[in-house]
């Protein structure tokens, strides 16, 4: 109880503490509010582009061409080959046979049209498709290594997927990545200097204070902890318009873009639970850093 106590009456003292250095607070908070709103903008872009990423793996597949004149066998053979390979997802793999291609090309051919006059009149024996399967693979930058080795295996006759594609979005992907984590690294960095610049200049006005809580025999940690609470609670409150802007702007995004991000193969995060889980990381970066921030500014001006 007796700790507890102390903990509350610490809180009570760094609110006082902030409304008694409004001014040094008040630009400690405008500053953090700043940076983790474009710490916020990067988590959306990030979380994004993961999303992306992830649709793309999972839509990632080839088409694996069998030659038309191979035995069920063979092609179980063929199947069991594709199977043995790392990269692919063996439990997606499907195959269709020459009845097949036909029935769905004419399920898609216009009737009366010239295809499906040609196709309507192929019986099992002039059918000219080839059997194929459908592999799903999961590492893009796989694909090619993938596809040399199916092409490899016998009456395999060739693979189709598009490569161009994949050869211009992976760097790209990877590279807005990066940018992001950097851009994120180097906010927090900055939030971390911002409060831990207000904590120092806190510092200074109540040095008197501190003096006579020293004389008294008043513990390190007990001079410490005021300032790490207020720190603590600088960030915390200078998250709560980011995280309202995160919920209430993306959200609004979401709405007016459809939930299409420039094409509809780049599908946009839902908003709930995204905008929760990034409003609780900008709490904890809040926190964090705002903790961080004070306690170092304690290290190194306080000498306690």
């Amino acid at each position: 109880m007796k700790l507890i106590r102390i903990f509350f009456r610490n809180v009570a003292n760094a609110f006082k503490s902030i409304v008694r250095n409004f001014s040094l607070s008040s630009a400690s908070l405008i500053c953090t509010t700043i940076t983790l709103l474009v710490v916020a903008i990067a988590i959306i872009v990030a979380g994004n582009i993961n999303n992306f990423t992830r649709n793309l793996s999972n839509s990632l597949t080839m088409i694996v061409f069998v030659d038309s004149g191979a035995t069920a066998e063979e092609i179980a053979q063929v199947k069991q080959g594709i199977e043995s390979i790392k990269d692919v997802k063996a439990d997606e793999i499907i195959y269709k046979d020459k009845k097949t291609l036909k029935e769905e090309t004419l399920e898609n051919a216009e009737k009366g049209s010239t295809i499906y006059t040609i196709v309507s009149t192929w019986d099992d024996n002039d059918n000219p498709l080839e059997p194929e399967f459908i592999v799903s693979v999961k590492t893009a930058n796989k694909m090619e290594k993938t596809a040399d080795t199916i092409t490899s295996l016998n009456k395999v006759k060739s693979v189709k997927y598009s490569e161009k594609v994949l050869e211009k979005m992976i760097p790209l992907v990877e590279i807005v990545e990066k940018v992001s984590i950097c851009i994120i690294v180097g906010l927090i960095i900055v939030i971390v200097f911002l409060i831990g610049n207000t904590i120092k200049l806190t510092i200074y006005s109540r040095s008197e204070e501190i003096e006579i809580m020293r004389l008294v025999g008043t513990s390190n940690n007990v001079i410490r902890l005021p300032f790490v609470i207020e720190g603590t609670i600088l960030g915390i409150l200078g998250s709560l318009v980011p995280i309202a802007m995160t919920i209430w702007g993306y959200t609004i995004c979401y709405d007016k873009l459809g939930g299409i991000f420039f094409a509809p193969a780049i599908k946009m995060v839902e908003p709930m639970p995204f905008t929760i889980y990034a409003s609780l990381i900008l709490v904890a970066i809040g926190a964090i850093v705002g903790m961080l921030g004070s306690y170092t500014a304690v290290r190194r001006y306080l000498k306690v």
